[in-house]
């Protein structure tokens, strides 16, 4: 899969003045053709065809040693670093992109990925707010109808249920109910999960809650490599954008590379390839998954497994494939087992690719309780690697 991005005439220089838009014109010129394959972009003429935490794995590529980020030159940055360096650059490129928020300004926000930006972008075009999401999310979604691309964060993912109703009635709906006349290209980012004894209002997983609401993209990053392209692309898009951060991997570090690139919205990754059956998972399940899958290796299984990144819409094209190769389908996720991404992607390969399967899907979630304080606790109420080996041994009976 390709995304297209019509990329202005010239760059915008940096500049710590809020720039409004002036009146969209049509515009000639080049077409970036973005894979995410973590290679160079390529340019085509228009025209062209085109312990608590089960001891997550220090190195966040969880591909195989030959993967096209590793065998590149680049520089290493942990997952923060790479939403801010991606942020940054989009900052740099485009005067229309702010970033609003509590403590995003001078502090640097509540997990330093906004640090740095304030001092050097000014205070108009990161701005720090008052303890008011409700207020402050409206804005953001006010500033881009009149044509801003604001990134709204969330200090903790949790705090964003207080914005619901600007979230559900407006920033999802008013380019419809305006007939098209305004477009709502804001990214809402925060940080969300289970893992730090932060409580059950800070450990929420409102991936359930978004997922109905109609004209909202969805994406979660997984490693610094995919969340700096998934950060450039909910930026760049002409669409509402909900970028979910998980607060156990803003500390794993990876190599990426020094070229500029966008990853697609809408794709999936292959995490690793195999025959025997489907793991379908998403942000720090991903890390158990590869965990249990050694143990599976070992035991003579061949598990592939995907990344679906992509929570709305999911890929079907790469999730198709796989079912059709591998015939048996294991979903891993740290959403809530009710209404959660498991459910709705079980319906989605069932309605799709039903035949193809030789047995029945099996999803792993969450337990329907609020996320106790108490670590052991804690614990118990996520996906483990033992349940997700114990899941593939009874699918491939």
């Amino acid at each position: 899969m390709a995304t297209l991005f019509h990329p202005p005439l010239t760059a915008f220089p940096t500049s710590n003045k809020l720039h409004l838009p002036s009146p969209i014109s049509a515009r000639k010129g080049q077409i970036f053709v973005v894979r995410s394959d973590a290679g160079m972009n390529h340019l085509l003429s228009r025209g062209a065809h085109q312990s608590r935490t089960q001891k997550l794995l220090t190195n966040a590529v969880a591909t195989k040693p030959d993967s096209s980020t590793s065998s590149k030159a680049g520089h290493e940055l942990l997952l923060f670093e790479a939403l801010r360096e991606g942020l940054e650059e989009e900052m740099e490129r485009d005067p229309r992109v702010c970033v609003m928020g509590e403590d995003v300004g001078h502090y640097g926000g509540s997990y330093k990925v906004t640090k740095g930006l304030a001092p050097k972008f000014g205070d108009l075009r990161v701005l720090d707010t008052p303890i008011a999401e409700n207020a402050f999310t409206g804005m953001g979604i006010g500033a881009a109808m009149t044509g801003l691309r604001p990134i709204v964060e969330g200090m903790n993912m949790g705090f964003l249920l207080l914005a619901f109703n600007q979230i559900s009635n407006n920033c999802g709906m008013l380019h419809y109910t305006s007939g098209g006349q305004f477009k709502i290209p804001i990214v809402i980012r925060g940080p969300g999960g289970v893992g730090r004894q932060l409580g059950a209002e800070h450990s929420q997983r409102l991936e359930s809650y978004f997922q109905s609401i109609p004209g909202i993209q969805m994406v979660a990053c997984s490693t610094p490599y995919n969340a700096k392209g998934l950060m450039k692309a909910a930026i760049r898009s002409e669409n509402p954008v909900i970028l979910f951060e998980h607060v156990l991997l803003y500390n794993l570090k990876e190599r990426i590379p020094d070229e500029e690139y966008v990853l697609s919205l809408e794709e999936a990754e292959m995490v690793r390839p195999g025959e025997h059956v489907t793991i379908l998972t998403y942000s720090r399940m991903r890390y158990h998954v590869m965990q249990a899958a050694k143990t599976l290796v070992n035991k003579g299984y061949d598990p592939e497994v995907i990344d679906i990144r992509s929570l709305k819409p999911f890929d079907l094209h790469t999730i198709g494939n796989s079912v059709k190769k591998t015939h048996r389908v294991l979903i891993v996720e740290e959403c809530m087992r009710t209404g959660g991404i498991g459910a709705s992607l079980t319906a989605a390969i069932t309605e799709n690719f039903n035949d193809y399967l030789d047995a029945p899907i099996i999803c792993l979630s969450s337990q329907d309780v609020p996320t106790p304080y108490a670590g052991t606790l804690e614990e118990w109420t996520v996906v483990q690697p033992t349940q997700i080996v114990a899941a593939v041994e009874q699918l491939c009976q």
